[in-house]
């Protein structure tokens, strides 16, 4: 007798289901780690701009604002962020939660936060 080899009809169906899952995951939360991703180069793109060394506050969420308006980054606004100097150097930090509803009343809370500042 040959050993039959392969896929049960039920085994591909529990399989599809398993990959469907993760790809709706994916498809619901990956927008949002891109949109993070945008907001942490504009910060750190905000804070080394040379001409924004002696800003003022206003003057460095204005300048964020217009980096956010060409990423289309809606998920926090200027006003959001904390701008500071610490050793002459201008800091801009931002934090914010963003809740992804999946399907029912399944939802994924994120909290993203983030810094100009360079890890140490």
């Amino acid at each position: 007798m040959k050993l039959q080899r392969g896929f049960s009809l039920n085994g591909v169906m529990i399989g599809g289901v398993i990959v469907a899952l993760v790809a709706l995951l994916a498809m619901k939360v990956l927008p949002d780690w891109i949109e993070y991703g945008k907001v942490v180069k504009a910060v750190k793109a905000t804070a080394t701009d040379t001409s924004l060394k002696e800003a003022s506050v206003p003057q460095v969420r204005a300048a964020f604002a217009r980096r956010a308006d060409i990423d289309e980054i809606k998920s926090i606004s200027a006003q959001d962020l904390e701008v500071t100097k610490e050793a002459g150097e201008l800091v801009i930090s931002f934090e914010y939660t963003k809740k992804i509803p999946l399907f029912g009343n399944l939802s994924l809370v994120f909290d993203f936060e983030g810094s100009s500042a360079a890890k140490q």
